[in-house]
């Protein structure tokens, strides 16, 4: 992707809780990307990162223990998420950050104001269409009430 961004067939990016001018190889190649990227978005919780130092627009986002929802490890394993602590300032969620963009792009029919316990809701039951003999059933009792809104 970022060769796409260094040779200009990608005009426009956004970068999510990642920090790639440090974790992605060829670090080099990918801060001249950015550099000549005409717009570039990052979402992150730290403000100063190398990634950010390219952002035109940067947005804040929430950090995992200011989060509530389910969260997904890469181990393929979903659980509950509760805050503990809150979020500073403006930083918000990553699906609340997308959500308003969405909103102001003209997409707001598409986007309903988020609630963690229906997209809880909504991966338990991907779940249970795709593999039948999964057991979600102590999930099942997840109501709107057991979430912050």
């Amino acid at each position: 992707m970022f060769r796409a961004v260094a040779d200009g067939r990608i005009k426009a990016i956004w970068i999510m809780a990642t920090n790639p001018v440090d974790s992605m190889p060829d670090a080099d190649k990918v801060a001249a990307a950015l550099k000549g990227c005409p717009f570039v978005v990052v979402s992150d919780l730290l403000v100063a990162t190398d990634t950010m130092r390219f952002a035109h627009i940067a947005l804040p986002a929430m950090a995992w223990g200011e989060k509530d929802g389910a969260v997904t490890t890469s181990e393929r394993r979903i659980s509950r998420q509760r805050p503990s602590l809150p979020a500073p300032g403006d930083a918000r969620a990553d699906w609340a950050i997308i959500a308003g963009v969405a909103r102001r792009m003209g997409f707001g029919d598409a986007v309903r104001p988020g609630i963690a316990s229906r997209g809880f809701r909504r991966t338990r039951r991907a779940l249970c269409v795709r593999n039948p003999r999964l057991n979600v059933r102590l999930a099942t009792t997840t109501r709107n009430s057991s979430y912050i809104h």
